[in-house]
């Protein structure tokens, strides 16, 4: 993986005291003005350093927190921000069911109750070209599995994001066919990347970027990390995901970062950098940078037909 942290230094503590407060004084007044959506907890996060993070310098907090996708908020970059904070986070459960010896729905609490938190710098692409580097704090999926007992016929995890068009009123178009959903290879979902994200930046998930419980896979295009999940099955099936029964030509079930295979409107071999006054174009990575990792778990597949 490029460029990744060989010290226990997390990014909070390297990053200068005067514009950690500068950033915590930005949130303040993004929340006065509604940009931000901040959840009901504020307190910073205890995390340790992770050996996955990268190296690169994030992006702000104002970039990552009001340029993103999520639909159920509207299809503007600037709605999640600007529609976000009527979301209800606390209280949160999440349903597991399927394959695993412990089901039930399980309060968010309960369910991260002595994970160990970890700040994960990961680089973020998106499936229409653009990038960000992004501080998360989380703690690996398959930490969770394991607690739950997957069984061993179980060979996907499917994820479903919370349904609630009084709140998301995106979902009140029927833009997506709702709840919108994702899927895992089993083996995907246990990689050590992998991970369950409950806040960024070292504070609690804002909830334009998926609060208060979100997937994050960095090797795959951005939609794959299904936000705001109050559900988690495992299953012996391939699971059904938003995108690709919208448009199974265009978006596969792997969705992984590839630049040398393109979108069928767009090329993906280069990305736009966010951040900064002028938006650099730089290449594309191969499964985003985080090939030593993952390439053995599409060892023999023709990545141009599952792509």
């Amino acid at each position: 993986m490029a460029q990744r942290f060989k010290t226990n230094l997390k990014w909070s503590d390297v990053t200068p005291r005067a514009d950690f407060l500068n950033r915590r004084q930005v949130m303040a007044g993004m929340g006065a003005a509604g940009l931000i959506a901040a959840s009901p907890v504020s307190a910073k996060i205890a995390t340790v350093a992770s050996e996955y993070s990268s190296s690169e310098k994030p992006n702000s907090l104002k970039d990552i927190s009001n340029y993103n996708n999520f639909y159920e908020f509207g299809t503007g970059k600037g709605d999640p921000a600007k529609y976000a904070g009527r979301l209800t986070v606390d209280p949160w459960s999440v349903k597991i069911d399927g394959m695993v010896d412990k089901p039930g729905t399980y309060d968010l609490a309960d369910l991260t109750k002595g994970m160990t938190m970890e700040e994960r710098i990961y680089r973020f692409r998106c499936v229409e070209a653009w990038a960000m580097v992004i501080p998360w704090v989380g703690f690996e999926l398959s930490s969770l599995l394991q607690r739950v007992g997957v069984q061993s016929g179980a060979k996907y995890i499917a994820f479903e994001t919370l349904e609630r068009p009084d709140e998301m009123i995106g979902q009140q178009s029927r833009t997506i066919p709702w709840p919108y959903r994702e899927g895992l290879r089993m083996d995907e979902a246990m990689n050590p990347l992998t991970i369950l994200a409950t806040g960024l930046y070292g504070d609690d998930l804002p909830k334009q970027n998926g609060a208060p419980l979100r997937l994050v896979v960095p090797w795959k295009y951005g939609f794959k990390s299904i936000k705001s999940i109050v559900r988690i099955t495992a299953t012996n099936k391939q699971p059904e995901t938003s995108w690709n029964m919208i448009n199974a030509r265009e978006y596969g079930f792997y969705s992984n970062v590839n630049p040398t295979v393109d979108h069928p409107r767009w090329s993906q071999a280069s990305e736009r950098k966010i951040g900064g006054l002028i938006a650099k174009r730089q290449e594309t990575l191969m499964f985003n940078g985080y090939e030593e990792e993952v390439a053995g778990l599409y060892k023999g597949m023709d990545l141009k037909k599952n792509y």
